[in-house]
């Protein structure tokens, strides 16, 4: 049955090098996503953006994660936020801004479930791993660390958020619709033990059979799951408006695990 949804805008357009992500919330308002929520049932109550500083206002710091200190501080807020209204029995919508937000918004839902001694999983549709550390990382931007600091990887200040990592075990999460990987990201990837659906996978096996593969690793011991949702997963042709496109071309396919029922979402991101 249609729920109650809070949802919450944050501009973070800190993460990576590209001004404009920080629109996002703003964009997805205009286009009427309260009321195309309302008109399909669910109770929403739209609590505005979070706070987030703008590059222009302090210095970019250390190179390999930059403007760590202030998406640090973002993300401390944002896992209160969340937590709060996970709590208070909403479901968080959470509206971006770059993708490194998905680290509080991911601590928080964790946060919350931890207390009922319960585990989550985690469903990561996206073009790239965002897999990696600031050893890593060929451009030092923790929009393409955020999964990698979900599973413990990566500054302490951003994965011990709430005290405690890693947030989401490894045998839950997946990450559907890479394309596009760094180098040096696919051990990190490879070492962590999660579920990589490629485009080959998606083309070869579709797109139902992943998400229901997906689904049951999600939903396998768990309370619930997140969902993250960045906006390259889809095609440039669709949505050419973000801040690294990449076309759908079709890496290797990994293996494959049997699917299982379907529980119930807990938090969904998009940016």
């Amino acid at each position: 049955m249609p729920g109650k949804v809070r949802i919450i805008g944050v501009p973070m357009d800190l993460g990576q090098d590209r001004r404009g992500v920080d629109m996002g919330p703003s964009a997805l308002r205009v286009a009427n996503l309260n009321a195309r929520l309302r008109a399909l049932g669910y109770t929403v109550e739209d609590v505005g953006n979070i706070a987030v500083r703008v590059p222009e206002e302090m210095p970019m710091g250390e190179k390999r994660a930059k403007y760590l200190p202030e998406i640090v501080e973002t993300c401390k807020e944002l896992a209160q936020v969340v937590a709060k209204t996970l709590d208070e029995g909403w479901t968080p919508l959470l509206l971006g801004g770059d993708h490194s937000l998905a680290i509080g918004s991911i601590a928080g839902v964790s946060a919350h479930f931890r207390k009922r001694k319960e585990k989550i999983g985690y469903i990561w549709l996206d073009a790239h791993g965002d897999m990696n550390t600031p050893e890593t990382t060929p451009s030092g931007n923790v929009h393409g660390m955020p999964l990698a600091c979900a599973l413990g990887y990566g500054p302490p200040e951003l994965t011990k958020i709430f005290g405690y990592a890693p947030k989401v075990a490894a045998e839950n999460p997946s990450l559907v619709g890479v394309r596009n990987l760094d180098s040096r990201e696919k051990k990190t990837i490879r070492d962590s033990g999660i579920r990589v659906f490629t485009m080959r996978d998606l083309d070869e096996r579709g797109m139902r059979a992943v998400m229901e593969e997906a689904l049951a690793r999600a939903t396998d011991g768990t309370a619930g799951f997140a969902c993250s949702l960045d906006m390259d997963f889809c095609d440039p042709s669709v949505a050419p408006g973000v801040t690294v496109s990449v076309t759908s071309t079709r890496p290797e396919a990994p293996g494959s695990k049997p699917s299982a029922p379907v529980r119930r979402f807990v938090s969904v991101v998009a940016s």
